[in-house]
């Protein structure tokens, strides 16, 4: 996993180190980061990749391909990161209930998380919460009509934190939160690259692993089982035994088929 630092987030780091800001900018790091991990942790459990974390001036970015995932695995894969945050306010709060001593050292990161999970969970796209609601809006819209109602959802929830702003948050980054947003709406998604599995470089000394599955078996249900410290080796039973394929195998089964599919049809 590669990490990534824009230019931009050092000079706000080093202003808030200027400004004696700096112990709060690491906690709000740290908190994107862990909700970040959410995502990443999910998407592998998905059976999904991410390449690397991306540490921009407006918080963290995890890159991940994602080519052909379903709706109900983008919605877990979008609310992952929310319920990474949710979890450590929960466990802030139930220290504060049997430590109130503690408040003056946890508040800030009980207030951190409690703002990214807030934020994520607004349904502007591309926050977990505009993710969430795509999931929903294509069971029910065509995908043109989709775009047209997250652009105009979108441009709502700016206006509305613009609002927010000038009457009751004035605090300058929910201009900025606003602006992203705004700038989304009519921002063209990058186009998506299919994860080169077989790409991967052979590690010497690897130690085998066996995983028995079930025939009907898809390449989604194997690739949660991939780890880069074990070679996988997949045996396939249906009451009797039905076939085994290599890690290698099931790379090149997988470069001209879908992450859906049954490995053995």
């Amino acid at each position: 996993m590669k990490i990534t630092i824009h230019p931009l987030f050092l000079a706000a780091g080093l202003l808030s180190a200027l400004v004696g800001g700096f112990p709060v900018f690491v906690i709000c790091v740290l908190t994107a980061l862990l909700h970040e991990c959410g995502h990443i942790f999910c998407a592998a459990r998905l059976g999904y990749e991410c390449t690397r974390i991306s540490l921009m001036p407006y918080g963290a970015a995890a890159v991940c391909d994602i080519e052909g995932i379903s709706p109900s695995d983008e919605l877990r894969l979008a609310l992952a990161g929310p319920a990474v945050n949710f979890f450590i306010c929960v466990a802030v709060a139930g220290l504060w209930w049997f430590f109130p001593q503690t408040y003056a050292y946890t508040d800030i990161l009980f207030y951190a998380n409690s703002a990214m999970l807030v934020l994520n969970l607004l349904p502007a796209y591309p926050l977990d919460g505009g993710r969430a609601a795509k999931c929903a809006l294509v069971r029910f819209l065509k995908p043109s009509r989709v775009n047209i109602v997250l652009r105009a959802v979108n441009v709502a929830v700016s206006a509305l934190l613009v609002a927010a702003y000038f009457t009751a948050i004035h605090n300058v980054t929910v201009l900025f939160a606003a602006g992203l947003l705004l700038v989304s709406a009519f921002q063209k998604a990058p186009p998506v690259q299919r994860i080169n599995f077989a790409a991967r470089k052979k590690k010497r000394g690897r130690v085998i692993r066996y995983v028995i599955l079930d025939g009907d078996a898809t390449f989604k249900d194997a690739l949660r089982y991939v780890d880069d410290s074990r070679y996988l080796v997949l045996q396939f039973y249906d009451e009797k035994f039905l076939d085994e394929i290599t890690e290698d195998e099931l790379f090149e089964r997988l470069s001209c088929r879908n992450l859906y599919d049954k490995i053995l049809s």
